[in-house]
């Protein structure tokens, strides 16, 4: 029988231990170098040995996990996110009360058999006004994984869509399947407002995208362990699952909540009418009446009360500002503002944003009704012709991007270095 199946040679030896072919059972070439069967099976079992240890420092990472006070997430929010201070704050010791709650040992004492509770987390607000840029930043902050679902593509199981336990499965994935970093993470669930019921009347038809994946998420919302496909998509019957224990995944879940805003103007005018006409105010229905709602505004609105029970913390986010709007744009450390800047010093050149032409940013972004979102898609515009022609220009120094500029696609002011103004004098 031949020692070895690939080379033949006796006068090969292995690259890394030495051995000759004839000691081995085979030998396998690269590129001027061997390897043996011996140094492989080595290899093979270095490898298995350093796996384990590798999960075991992630355990250990998350006990040494430096969980930071509510007023350092405060700052630490302010200074990726402009204005919604009530609703930082609010967020702020939920997440420190739920990462607090994973973190510390069982108290010893009378307290000690009281289990606390998930800090599950609803976010109203308009469009734009930051909910998402929110969880995003508190993940980045506490460097967990972090996996964002649209409700509107939620279908109860067995019908078109996706499965709920897809946003598991999509954690599970964002924390390089690590299945014990992923029950660390953090997942929000936008447009939650969309999976109302659609009426209160019975139908035949059922409300497969509304209640049905209410119901779906109960059980995930709460604490429960899922089996969810590694690798995304539908579950089969013959594929291996990952069970993901979702006890300490803290959900957040947002939504416009559009027509909301009218069920609450219309309990606080209902509470009014124990006092005389003269007496009672008019309580116009506005989005400024978010931070009054309560449990029974979103039963009416179409939620069930177990839905409504999974999220105790229920946060309102004001409409921004013509000011804060502004601020967006200039003080955040990726402020928009600032992110061009960079672009154009890569280039050499120094640029400067005339105030009036941020406020007419600011007011075409009001106009589209689309809040924050709004700012980049306006300011992409006005600055596309102008990024177009930078590269090729000589002897710039400054860029001034004016009123003008954004209002009606005038050229922006031109500083040229001192040299060429030297140059254009002299001729």
């Amino acid at each position: 029988m031949a020692k070895n199946h690939f080379i033949q040679h006796d006068d090969i030896h292995c690259s890394f231990c030495g051995r000759a072919s004839a000691e081995v059972t085979s030998m396998i070439a690269g590129a001027g170098v061997y390897i043996c069967d011996i140094c492989i099976q080595n290899s093979v079992e270095i490898l298995r040995k350093n796996a384990q240890p590798y999960s075991q420092q992630k355990r250990a990472t998350f006990q040494d996990f430096t969980l930071l006070k509510p007023s350092e997430l405060k700052r630490a929010l302010d200074q990726y996110v402009v204005g919604q201070d009530e609703a930082k704050r609010a967020m702020a010791v939920a997440v420190y009360n739920h990462y607090k709650r994973i973190q510390s040992e069982s108290l010893v004492g009378h307290l000690e058999e009281v289990e606390i509770e998930k800090s599950n987390i609803l976010l109203i607000g308009p469009t734009g006004t930051g909910k998402t840029l929110l969880a995003q930043t508190l993940a980045r902050i506490l460097d967990v994984p972090l996996t964002i679902a649209d409700a509107t593509t939620l279908t109860e199981a067995g019908y078109v869509g996706d499965d709920v336990e897809s946003v598991l499965s999509h954690l599970l994935q964002n924390a390089d399947f690590d299945a014990e970093r992923a029950e660390r993470g953090i997942v929000y669930i936008d447009e939650i407002d969309k999976i109302c019921r659609k009426s209160d009347s019975a139908s035949i038809t059922r409300d497969v995208s509304g209640e049905g994946v209410q119901q779906g998420l109960l059980k995930m919302l709460e604490g429960t362990v899922a089996g969810v496909p590694p690798r995304g998509g539908r579950k089969h019957p013959e594929q291996p699952l990952v069970n993901i224990n979702t006890k300490n995944i803290l959900f957040i879940c947002g939504g416009a909540f559009d027509g909301l805003e009218r069920i609450i103007a219309r309990r606080m005018r209902t509470s009014t009418l124990g006092f005389t006409a003269e007496e009672s105010t008019h309580i116009e229905a506005d989005v400024a009446l978010f931070p009054h709602v309560e449990p029974d505004d979103l039963l009416k609105f179409g939620f069930i009360p177990e839905f409504i029970g999974r999220l105790p913390i229920i946060t309102a986010l004001e409409p921004l500002s013509d000011e804060a709007m502004l601020d967006i744009m200039l003080s955040p450390k990726n402020a928009l503002v600032k992110q061009y800047q960079k672009l154009f010093l890569m280039e050499g050149i120094e640029l400067e944003f005339r105030t009036d032409a941020l406020q007419i940013v600011v007011e075409k972004a009001k106009q589209r009704k689309t809040g924050a979102r709004g700012l980049r898609s306006i300011m992409e515009e006005a600055m596309l012709p102008v990024m177009y022609k930078i590269p090729d220009m000589k002897n710039v120094r400054r860029c001034i991007i004016t009123r003008a500029v954004v209002e009606h696609g005038a050229e922006p002011e031109y500083l040229l270095t001192f040299d060429e103004q030297l140059r254009k004098v002299a001729s």
